[in-house]
Parts: C-alpha cells; sequence; structure tokens
C-alpha cells in the first residue's frame, strides 16, 4: 500500500490522488498506476475542475489509477495478482480489474461505498470471485524527502 500511496503523488489531480500497485502472487511488483490524463494530454489543457459541464470537468478525460496499471504491464497475464488501490475501484475500473484476472482488491479508503458505482463494484467482485478487503495501517510510517 506505501507503493500505491508513493504513485498517488504523481497525480496532477488536485482534488483527489489516487495510486495503485498491482502486485504477482509472491509480492512482486507487476504494475503501477495514478489517475491522470492519457499519454499525449497536457496536464495544463485540460480541465482539473470537479463542476461544469461534462465538457470542463475532469471526469471524461482523466484515466484512473486502476486502469493506468493494467493498460502498463508489460507481461503476459495479471492472474492471480493482487491490487493495492488507495481509493475502493468505480463500477469501470472493476470490470477491467475482473476482466484482467486479478483475484484480490486491497484498497485504503471507501469514501464513495454508498454510491451506485461503489456498490455495482463489490457486486462483480463477489459474483466473479474477486475478494476485496480494506488495508489496516500497522502505523509504520515512511518518510520520502524529494
Amino acid at each position: 500500500m506505501g507503493v500505491a500511496k508513493l504513485s498517488a503523488l504523481r497525480s496532477k489531480d488536485p482534488g483527489t490522488q489516487v495510486g495503485c500497485c498491482i502486485a504477482t502472487s509472491d509480492n512482486r511488483i507487476a504494475s503501477l498506476g495514478y489517475n491522470g490524463l492519457p499519454r499525449g494530454c497536457s496536464d495544463d489543457d485540460f480541465p482539473w475542475n470537479r463542476e461544469g459541464t461534462p465538457l470542463e470537468t475532469k471526469y471524461l478525460y482523466v484515466v484512473h489509477s486502476e486502469l493506468n496499471a493494467i493498460l502498463n504491464f508489460a507481461g503476459t497475464s495479471l492472474k492471480g495478482c493482487k491490487i493495492y488501490v488507495t481509493l475502493f475501484p468505480c463500477n469501470e475500473c472493476a470490470k477491467a480489474i475482473i476482466q484482467s484476472g486479478i483475484s484480490e482488491v486491497v484498497y485504503g479508503e471507501d469514501k464513495y461505498e454508498k454510491t451506485d458505482a461503489v456498490i455495482a463494484s463489490k457486486k462483480m467482485f463477489t459474483a466473479a470471485g474477486v475478494t476485496f478487503r480494506q488495508y489496516i495501517s500497522s502505523k509504520k510510517r515512511i518518510e520520502v524527502d524529494l
């Protein structure tokens, strides 16, 4: 989860920085991701607003951390991997997680647990046999000066 939190710091989103780390069954890092714009799209040319018309907000443009990590994976299969993500996945990311073969989701926060998107995610994970659990912090502190 520490690597996922560090990945989140790469996000330029001023409102919500989300990061994730996909790990193999023997805990090797397979891929990383954070929420941001697609390659070739400048952070300065697209909106980061949460409110306004759809084209004036970030929602139509930003790729979520989970999808970025899945798309960034350079190997052959994510089957049986575990994904650590700082925020519980939305329904669209849940579909990608399931389709990629990831078998477990370990999440940090679940602040949108009452939304339809997260309720749908949990329903799909359960149906597909993908386990999910909240990360319980061991209260360790890592400080990195950059």
